[in-house]
This record gives C-alpha cells, structure tokens and sequence, in this order.
C-alpha cells in the first residue's frame, strides 16, 4: 500500500473491481491534491467545468482509486539537476542559465540523391454507360 499525505498530487482512476467509494465518472482521468486522509479513503480536491466556470470540488474516495502523480518528477529532477549545475557554475565562477530551452531547429543538411526521383500522373477518369 502507497502512503498519501495532505498536499500530495494524486490522479483517479476508478478501479472496477472495487465498487465501494469509487469516484463518479466526471472525475475518472482527472489530477487533484489531497486535501483529507482517512483510514481507508481520501479526499482530494479536482477542479470541475460546469458552464464555463472551474469549480474546485472536494470528493472522498477510496485509496484502490488514486495513484500518485508523476506530474512533479520531472520538475523535481529538474529542480536537483539545476543545484548541481549552479554549484558547478559557483566554484568556477560562470555564469550560466538554468531555463528551459525549447527543441531548436535541425542543422541545415545538403540532399543528394543518386536516383532520379518518381514522378506520379493522375488516371485520367473513364465514363462507362
């Protein structure tokens, strides 16, 4: 069993072999933050679409329906990767930056091909009386 804390990020996900305190199926799929932790339930609350607005609503659900986050690993990675880095940069005295960089576009490349490429022709279209 997973241990779930208050401020933890946890996705739904109904689990059909367990009927008891299962999450109506709105919430199925959707991420929320542990609010309130029982024995065997938890609160969390999800944000919910009703008529343009988001409304945060607070539903209890048996823990066989949640499953941690991964949402955070990432940026908790990140986080770790960036206190190496800037304590690389502090020792040698640079200046770096830590942001994110979006995927820069590919090297300009010369195609060259050896055989001469196919040329395709519509059919042209045959009426049958």
């Amino acid at each position: 069993m997973k241990t779930y804390k208050v401020g933890d990020i946890v996705d739904i996900k109904g689990n059909g072999a367990v009927q008891k305190g299962m999450p109506y199926k709105v919430y199925h799929g959707k991420t929320g933050r542990v609010y309130n932790v029982t024995q065997r339930a938890l609160g969390v609350i999800v944000n919910k679409r009703v008529r343009g607005k988001i409304i945060p609503k607070r539903i209890n659900i048996r823990i066989e329906h949640v499953t941690h986050s991964k949402c955070r690993e990432d940026f908790l990675r990140r986080v770790k990767q960036n206190e190496k880095l800037r304590a690389e940069a502090k020792e040698k005295n640079l200046n770096i930056s830590l942001k994110r960089q979006p995927a820069q576009p590919r090297p300009a490349h010369i195609v060259s091909g050896s055989e001469e490429p196919v040329r395709l022709a519509p059919i042209p279209y045959e009426f049958i009386a």
